[in-house]
């Protein structure tokens, strides 16, 4: 058995897969050897984990892992993909940006994707049929945007989503969500028909925290799946366990 560790800006997620099954997930704000000793105690079969994280953590919980089973890895730069990977600047694309691609890519092997991830900030990657990270966009996220505009002017009220907004506001708080929500919208929207023009075959994953509140939203066709970036930690693993 297989854990995958994948350290976000606001949340942990660790995954058990059985081979390629998703056994268990489980979701902590907090990081911390404890946490990783009860998911192993519970799970005593898990041989071998990787370990994807987009800021430092303590250097106690890489040796606890490094000692406690039989193969890990962290997610870097150097790590083996089963993808040809275009970024220019690799040392400084997201982990997280990666693992979801790859994902994506074991979802639909041989396949045009985008994958879109509404986390913190909200992110575009492309993959081609032919198996080639070409990479994608970076933008604020929804939290990220209501804060903006509160942050950066002197009276506008700092607001959070809602599922009540028009396209046409008629007072500022109102206009505020419509505006963040919307320009979402429309930008998710604008980007996929612009790749979709270009790629018949696309195929688009949304993830991240806000991926529900807005798959409902959005025009275009798209699947969710919360545990694209954990799938994909898992590809990654067993590809250089196979290849060390």
């Amino acid at each position: 058995m297989n854990l995958t560790i994948d350290i976000g800006n606001t949340r942990n997620k660790f995954a058990v897969f059985d081979k390629n099954e998703i056994v268990d997930v489980i979701t902590d704000s907090e990081l911390s050897i404890s946490i990783i000793q009860n998911i192993l105690t519970k799970y005593s079969n898990i041989e071998n984990a990787i370990l994807s994280t987009v800021k430092n953590i303590d250097s106690s919980i890489k040796s606890y892992l490094n000692s406690s089973l039989s193969y890990f890895m962290e997610l870097d730069e150097k790590s083996k993909i089963p993808v040809e990977n275009f970024y220019k600047t690799k040392s400084t694309l997201g982990k997280d940006r990666l693992a979801a691609i790859i994902g994506a890519n074991n979802i639909y092997p041989d396949t045009s994707v985008l994958v879109i991830d509404m986390g913190t900030a909200i992110t575009f990657d492309f993959l081609n049929k032919n198996n080639q990270y070409l990479g994608g966009t970076i933008s604020p996220g929804l939290e990220m945007r209501f804060k903006a505009l509160n942050h950066f002017t002197g009276k506008l009220p700092l607001l959070n989503k809602s599922e009540s907004y028009n396209i046409i506001a008629d007072n500022t708080t109102n206009a505020i969500i419509s505006g963040v929500q919307n320009g979402i919208i429309f930008e998710v929207d604008g980007y996929i028909n612009s790749l979709k023009n270009k790629y018949d075959d696309l195929k688009i994953i949304l993830t991240g925290g806000d991926a529900i509140f807005f798959d409902k939203k959005l025009k275009n066709t798209i699947f969710v799946n919360l545990n694209l970036n954990n799938i994909g930690l898992n590809k990654i693993l067993e590809h250089n366990k196979s290849h060390d």
